[in-house]
């Protein structure tokens, strides 16, 4: 089992993790939504689930609760930056399909 950070990705989580003051990671998720059927969720970490996964890249820790981990096993989380637009993208070899607005996907 893994995730995996491509370097900006981990730059993004730590310089954002400075800018708060706090924090031990990154929380990956998924939720039930959209067109397609899940949707990822992602929030930062101050206090570890009893339960959560650790997977530690480049420095930076990505915490998955146990409900979550199948869907998201083997994605590589990427952080893109295209002129106003900034976002995580998301390389999860478990997904079949997504939505046309790339908001939802399904596996």
């Amino acid at each position: 089992m893994s995730i995996t950070l491509t370097a900006q990705a981990a730059e993004h989580i730590t310089k954002h993790l400075e800018k708060r003051g706090s924090g031990l990671g990154l929380r990956l998720g998924v939720r039930l939504t959209g067109c397609s059927g899940m949707a990822y969720d992602v929030d930062y970490v101050d206090e570890v689930g009893a339960e959560d996964h650790i997977f530690e890249d480049q420095g930076v820790r990505v915490y998955v609760d146990p409900r979550s981990l199948p869907f998201v096993d083997g994605t590589q989380i990427d952080f893109e930056r295209k002129g106003l637009s900034a976002t995580f993208k998301f390389r999860n070899p478990n997904e079949k399909a997504a939505c046309g607005c790339g908001e939802s996907f399904t596996v």
